[in-house]
């Protein structure tokens, strides 16, 4: 059972061939076998029991069911829930309980989802370890020494680790794709507003969106189907018809060795099954993203946080948070505040927006439609999933690299522009990590990239389960 995809799952479960609640009666196990990794903070199995019981009891009345029919969904722990904590992995909030669901889950619940629960995270979402001071680490499951990513870590643990075959992540400057990318498993970053995200703690409105993580691509675009509304089946992509960009000053340099040969193999494979690959840069990509990214979520996050701390009535004010958050958060957040190391002035943020950010978006339409290709590809990260605690500095060649540059580089171009981006296993590196291969696509046309993606999935496979769990 662990095995199944997501659509396999719904589709058993719905003609009644596996009751819900073996099917989540053996997820609860998996997830009980797997307490190691740490994926999840909160977690209440009568309660998913009992909410399979009621989905069995649902099918067996001929009362019709959902596309999530007794699905169980892990929930990142920055999405508000009603019936868990929501906790953003941060002291202060560990008894916040909002008034209702946040949309996105109202919609899986409302598709027939289950909420497993909710999944362990890199505090409040400020970084890409899923090394959490208050609940713990997150682990690999390819390598419990080592991190899984962030923010979003937990959930994609889940889904790796097979304790759910779909989740449910968010994305502000890569904590979808990282995770997935490092654990070896498919994420798929929305086009930005696809998706509702209200009812998520916030960084930046700009770039915040929720988004799946999954084993297979049919089941992010099940979830895109749940989100939209549009469950007409993806139209199948000849490779031949396929074209594909490759920026290789802007996304291939400063890789470890490992992650270049892994990708490399990859893109080898698509071009030897029909894949044209083309050759070609993003006009004014590396400064058109240094003069927006950081700007704008430096900028933004203080009064998001505010707004949504307000809004939410948690009870505990900005400066309450501050004070219980560890250092590693306290001093980014700290000098984001008027006149501190990360300030960004009004001004400055509205140039960002206003005018980089704009041209960065049209360099990538320009990109796509010049060259006539359906995706830029890329290595989502420039190295592998590092040792947790090692967090400051990774070496590539010899050369010491800013751990956040070697999480963040490649995924800050597609969340700032607001693109829709894929990310699939390219492979394992010799030590038996995954390597991520992303797909950013033009605006608006996730059905089209889901379509490619199920294509290229076909093309480079899927890696092995982690044998992190015997």
């Amino acid at each position: 059972m662990i095995e199944l995809s997501a659509v396999e799952a719904v589709a058993l479960m719905r003609r009644g061939d596996m009751s819900a609640e073996d099917y989540a009666t053996a997820l609860l196990a998996r997830g009980d076998a797997g307490r190691r990794l740490n994926a999840f903070i909160s977690i209440s199995p009568d309660t998913v029991k009992e909410a399979a019981r009621a989905a069995d009891r649902r099918r067996a009345s001929g009362a019709p069911v959902g596309p999530l029919h007794g699905l169980p969904i892990p929930i990142k722990d920055s999405v508000n829930t009603k019936d868990h904590p929501t906790t953003w992995g941060t002291a202060s909030l560990e008894a916040f309980r909002p008034r209702e669901d946040a949309p996105v889950v109202r919609a899986l619940r409302a598709a027939g989802g289950i909420v497993l629960g909710k999944t362990n995270l890199q505090e409040m979402s400020l970084g890409y370890t899923s090394t959490n001071r208050v609940f713990g680490a997150v682990r690999n499951p390819y390598d419990p020494t080592r991190i899984p990513g962030g923010s979003s870590g937990g959930t994609a643990v889940a889904v790796a680790a097979r304790m759910a075959p779909l989740g449910l992540a968010e994305d502000t400057c890569g904590s979808i794709r990282v995770p997935a990318a490092l654990c070896g498993i498919a994420g798929l970053r929305p086009t930005m507003l696809r998706y509702v995200s209200t009812g998520v703690m916030p960084l930046t409105p700009l770039f915040d969106t929720v988004g799946p993580h999954a084993r297979t691509v049919a089941d992010l675009a099940l979830f895109d189907s749940v989100m939209t509304g549009d469950f007409d089946p993806l139209t199948p992509v000849p490779p031949r018809t396929v074209r594909l960009a490759v920026a290789r000053t802007q996304y291939f340099t400063d890789l470890d060795a490992e992650v270049a040969r892994v990708t490399s193999a990859a893109i080898d494979k698509l071009r030897r099954a029909g894949v044209t690959v083309v050759e070609t840069e993003v006009e004014g990509l590396v400064e058109r993203v240094e003069a927006a990214n950081y700007a704008i979520i430096c900028h933004d996050t203080v009064a998001t946080i505010r707004g949504y701390l307000r809004e939410f009535e948690t009870g505990v004010t900005f400066e309450q948070l501050l004070a219980r958050v560890g250092d590693n958060i306290r001093e980014p957040l700290e000098a984001r505040m008027p006149g501190r190391r990360l300030w960004v002035s009004d001004a400055t943020y509205a140039e960002a927006r206003d005018v980089h950010r704009p041209a960065l978006q049209r360099a990538f339409a320009g990109c796509f439609k010049t060259n006539n290709v359906a995706a830029i590809v890329y290595p989502t990260t420039l190295v592998a999933a590092a040792p947790i605690g090692e967090d400051q500095e990774v070496d590539v060649a010899g050369q010491k690299l800013p751990f956040r540059t070697a999480m963040a580089r490649n995924v800050a171009p597609a969340s700032c522009a607001g693109l829709p981006s894929l990310v699939l296993c390219a492979g394992l590196t010799r030590d038996g990590l995954p390597v991520g291969i992303e797909f950013a696509g033009p605006a608006g046309r996730d059905r089209e990239l889901l379509a490619l993606g199920q294509t290229l999935e076909g093309i480079i496979g899927r890696p092995p389960a982690p044998p992190a769990i015997a």
